[in-house]
């Protein structure tokens, strides 16, 4: 079983940065394509960012151009999402999530999910 699990949660104060962190013990994330996820509370699960396997990259939310960014580090088989200029509305719950292929439609649900991560973002 594919398992993912994120970390890199906490709280932090309105402008600062995260670094969230997604890796697998049971397999390579080398051939799979990434994708981080939110949903805060009470609301709708929203995709963020995804990174192909060979680093091609789909943004799905506006709300995050220019101050997120994906990445991936295959050597420490682990994806990062770096979070600047954080804002209290991006509270929520981050997971990651991996499939063959980043889809166009983020509600097209990858096959393999992690547990997620919460981010609070608050003063």
């Amino acid at each position: 079983q594919l398992q993912l699990v994120e970390s890199g949660g906490d709280l932090v104060q309105p402008g600062g940065s995260l670094r969230l962190s997604c890796t697998a013990s049971t397999f390579t994330l080398d051939y799979y394509a990434i994708g981080w996820f939110r949903q805060a509370p009470g609301k709708k699960r929203e995709g963020v960012l995804c990174i192909s396997s060979t680093g091609s990259i789909t943004n799905y939310a506006d709300s995050v151009k220019g101050r997120f960014s994906i990445s991936r580090d295959n050597a420490k088989n682990t994806v990062y999402l770096q979070m600047n200029s954080l804002k209290p509305e991006d509270t929520a719950i981050y997971y990651c999530a991996a499939d063959r292929i980043c889809y166009s439609d983020y509600d097209y649900p990858m096959d393999y999910w992690g547990k997620g991560t919460l981010v609070t973002v608050s003063s």
